[in-house]
C-alpha cells in the first residue's frame, strides 16, 4: 500500500538522518550564496522549507515564501530539528529550532557581512555555523577559522574535534585527461582540532546511520 501525505505538491524528499519521523524538502535548489548573483538580477522569488511527518502524514511550513529568503537543509540534534535562514534583504542569517506544533524559536542571528555565504551549513552536535571555502569558518556557538585543502570538507564536529573528509584521486593521466591502469579514487578521513592542527588521518569515509551514530567506511 503507498501512503500519501495530506499536501501532495511532486516534491523530492530527503530523510533527516538520526531521526524516524520527519523528512524534508526545499521549494528549490538555490543557495545562500545564490542570493548574491540574484539581488544583481533584481532579486529571488524566494524558497520555503518543508518538513515531512511520516507518523501522520501532516506537511509542515514553519514560514509562508517571502521574497530573498531561503534556506539551508535541516539537521537534527538533541532532539529538535535545526535550520538556517538567510534573510538578503534583511541581511541576516538565523538559526531557528523547531518541532511542528511545539516550538519555532530564534537561536542566534549573524549579519550576513560578518559571514561567508559559501557553504554555508549546519554541522555537529550541538549544532555549529560554519562554511568553507579557502578556509574553514566556524560562527556560532564560537569563532573558528583556519585554512584547509581544497579537498577538504567538513562532516561534523565533537569534543573540540572536527572532522574532514578528503577526496582523493590517483592514477590521473593529465596529459591525456584520463584515467590510467592504475587509477583510484578514495576518502580519507582527517580529524583536527580547533586551531588547524591535525591530529589523525586514515582512509575512510564517514557516514551518519538512521540512529545517529556515526561509522567509517
Amino acid at each position: 500500500m503507498i501512503k500519501r501525505f495530506k499536501e501532495i505538491e511532486g516534491r523530492y524528499i530527503e530523510k533527516i538522518i538520526g531521526q524516524d519521523r520527519l523528512a524534508f524538502a526545499h521549494s528549490d535548489t538555490n543557495d545562500f550564496y545564490d542570493l548574491i548573483e540574484w539581488a544583481e538580477r533584481g532579486g529571488y522569488q524566494g524558497s520555503i522549507i518543508m518538513f515531512f511527518d511520516f507518523a501522520s502524514g501532516n506537511v509542515y511550513k514553519p514560514f509562508e515564501k517571502k521574497r530573498n529568503v531561503v534556506y539551508s537543509s535541516p539537521v537534527y540534534a538533541a532532539g529538535f530539528y535545526y535550520f538556517l535562514q538567510g534573510d538578503y534583504d534583511e541581511k541576516k542569517i538565523t538559526l531557528y529550532r523547531y518541532i511542528p506544533e511545539e516550538i519555532l524559536e530564534k537561536v542566534t542571528e549573524l549579519s550576513t557581512e560578518e559571514v561567508n555565504l559559501y557553504n554555508l551549513c549546519i554541522v555537529g552536535d550541538p549544532v555549529h555555523i560554519i562554511s568553507e571555502q579557502d578556509n574553514f569558518e566556524c560562527y556560532y556557538p564560537e569563532k573558528i577559522s583556519f585554512p584547509k585543502e581544497p579537498n577538504e570538507h567538513a562532516i561534523f564536529m565533537e569534543d573540540g574535534k572536527i572532522y574532514f573528509e578528503a577526496w582523493i584521486e590517483e592514477g590521473w593521466d593529465e596529459e591525456k585527461g584520463c584515467a590510467t591502469d592504475d587509477y583510484k579514487y578514495y576518502d580519507k578521513v582527517i580529524i583536527r582540532d580547533y586551531k588547524g592542527n591535525k591530529l589523525s588521518e586514515e582512509v575512510g569515509a564517514i557516514y551518519q546511520a538512521a540512529d545517529g551514530t556515526w561509522w567509517i567506511a
